[in-house]
């Protein structure tokens, strides 16, 4: 079998629009520029009906208009740079050397995107007939909300794929789920009082520091999954009210970040704090926190922010598929494993139940990291790896060249 290969116009294409996308920041809610670029280049290399939706998601396709879909699903957005000090390179440059491109969202997630646009090129190229479309969606706001882009895509804008490449780093391995995620807020409830008298009030702030104790035990009794790991609970912010800083605090919240595994779901993971709240006899409450913001097209945002593991059987034909298409282009047997992080799957696979597997350029612990980056060598094999899995799922017969 011939296998698909960017010819050297390709690369230096890919690199330069990959480049274009880095300088551009794009933190969330602030895609704009990033997708205006997409949707031209989409045009350039001649996707049919590209579009920018609601939400602000950008959409181009490439096939007969018919038959079943495949959509390579990718996220413009970025992460703030935290610590511009921390980086030796500047964090927009995207500066190349040895073969390496440094900058912000090279690795999460804009060489994947950039890779499945060239991905799609490739299949279009090939002249192969396809039996169905391949649709390629680059969503916002995964960073903060995953999942939200790709519910308006497919629930508002009517897109339903019937398979799902989500594009995140995975070091060219293939990827066959993650655990889900729900974000708490612990409000415990206080008397205030002049701090010159604290005896004659309640402070909300020891109260919730007896409550992280019992969390911090709580945390080493989560459940554990063969394939996903154990679920695991991380109180990420605290933050207390009072009348001023002479006054004992009548209110204190807690943030939790509290990762699912297999076997657990909202319902249980509320119930465990709301023992522990109980067990320790105090005036607090838990709920889940709510994402809210306006997205670039002015889209109003709302989510719950409860996201559920996904996980596909190792044997599912599309699991099946992407190594088979990573063997064929890469000549080697990927690794089948797991994301420790979060991604569109919790829609696409954990509540549309859509098969959905992850592939991309990048190492994973590069993500959101000072120095960020990605081996070119590696966008460019994932390019052809996208082509050869879209041209199993969606061919008729075998390219010609």
């Amino acid at each position: 079998m011939n296998a698909f290969k960017l010819s050297l116009r390709d690369q230096t294409d890919l690199v330069g629009f990959l480049r274009d996308l880095i300088q551009m920041p794009s933190p969330s809610t602030q895609e704009k520029a990033v997708g205006e670029r997409i949707a031209a280049e989409m045009k350039r290399l001649d996707f049919r009906n590209v579009t920018i939706d609601r939400i602000g998601n950008v959409i181009g396709w490439i096939g007969p208009g018919k038959g079943p879909v495949l959509m390579f699903n990718g996220h413009m957005d970025t992460v703030r740079v935290s610590d511009p000090e921390a980086w030796s390179r500047k964090p927009l440059g995207a500066e190349i050397v040895d073969g390496v491109l440094y900058g912000l969202g090279a690795c999460d997630m804009k060489g994947g995107l950039a890779a499945m646009i060239y991905g799609a090129k490739l299949l279009r190229d090939s002249g192969m007939d396809l039996m169905g479309d391949l649709v390629v969606a680059c969503v916002v706001q995964e960073e903060p909300c995953e999942g939200l882009g790709s519910r308006v895509l497919i629930e508002e804008e009517g897109i339903r794929p019937d398979w799902v490449v989500l594009g995140e780093p995975s070091g060219l391995d293939v990827v066959r789920g993650q655990r889900g995620r729900i974000e708490m807020r612990l409000i415990t409830h206080g008397r205030s009082a002049h701090s010159a008298c604290p005896a004659l009030g309640e402070n909300a702030i020891y109260t919730a520091a007896r409550l992280l104790f019992g969390l911090e035990l709580l945390a080493e009794q989560l459940g554990n999954d063969a394939f996903l790991g154990p679920g695991s609970l991380a109180v990420t912010d605290i933050s207390s009210s009072a009348s001023s800083r002479n006054a004992v605090p009548a209110r204190c919240e807690l943030i939790i970040d509290r990762r699912l595994t297999l076997g657990e779901n909202e319902t249980k993971a509320i119930a465990e704090i709301q023992r522990v709240i109980a067990r320790e006899g105090v005036r607090a409450e838990v709920e889940v926190t709510e994402y809210q913001a306006t997205s670039y097209s002015g889209y109003p945002c709302h989510n719950r922010e409860f996201y559920p593991a996904w996980v596909m059987a190792e044997d599912h034909p599309l699991v099946l598929s992407a190594v088979q298409a990573v063997r064929e282009e890469l000549k080697h047997r990927p690794r089948v494993g797991r994301w420790e992080f979060s991604t569109e799957g919790v829609y696409t696979a954990g509540v549309a139940g859509i098969p959905t597997v992850g592939f991309g350029p990048g190492d994973p612990r590069h993500a959101h990291t000072a120095d960020e980056h990605v081996r070119l060598d590696d966008v460019h094999a994932a390019a052809e790896v996208y082509a050869r899995l879209a041209s199993q799922l969606l061919g008729t017969e075998h390219p010609s060249h």
